[in-house]
């Protein structure tokens, strides 16, 4: 998966439009990397791989107590 990243990186910046948007390999899990923007954790993000395709999963999780600012 370390390999993949950096394009993966410039996919999500793309998708996101913010260059803040880092993809850094987890220390100890080989399929799965953490996604920050600035210093924020955003969400994980996993390479899966199926009949020879290979995916990304991210996995985006609101919190119902970080809404509360939004009403």
């Amino acid at each position: 998966m370390k390999r993949d990243l950096p394009r993966v990186q410039n996919y999500l910046r793309k998708l996101f439009r913010t260059d803040e948007l880092r993809v850094v390999p987890h220390a100890k899990k080989k399929d799965m990397a953490e996604v920050f923007i600035g210093d924020e954790f955003i969400a994980p993000l996993y390479r899966e791989e199926e009949d020879g395709e290979v995916s990304y999963q991210l996995q985006v999780v609101i919190l119902d107590v970080d809404l509360e600012d939004e009403e």
